[in-house]
C-alpha cells in the first residue's frame, strides 16, 4: 500500500503576533491526525509578503490556495487539508 506523501503548509506569521501562535498551535494539533509538513514563513522579510497579508495574517495556504486566516477555525483547516489529499 502506497503511503501518502505529507501535506505541504505554507504558514503566513510574523513575530510576537498572539494569533499566530495559537494558529501554529491548531496545525500542531492537527498534525497529529494528518501528516503535513508546516513552512512558516515571516511575512516582514519579503515586501510583497508583507504587502499581500499585513492585514490578514496568520494565514494557511495549502496547493495555492487559502484555506484559512486571522483567527483560524481547526474545523475548516481539518477540512481544507482533508480535501488537499483528494484533489
Amino acid at each position: 500500500m502506497a503511503t501518502e506523501s505529507p501535506v505541504s503548509v505554507q504558514f503566513y506569521t510574523k513575530e510576537n503576533c498572539p494569533l499566530c501562535e495559537d494558529g501554529l498551535e491548531i496545525l500542531k494539533r492537527l498534525g497529529k491526525e494528518i501528516e503535513m509538513s508546516v513552512e512558516e514563513i515571516d511575512i516582514y522579510k519579503d515586501d510583497e509578503l508583507l504587502e499581500l497579508y499585513q492585514l490578514k495574517i496568520p494565514v494557511v495556504v495549502v496547493n495555492g490556495e487559502e484555506l484559512d486566516f486571522g483567527r483560524l477555525s481547526e474545523a475548516k483547516l481539518r477540512r481544507g487539508l482533508i480535501g488537499s489529499r483528494l484533489r
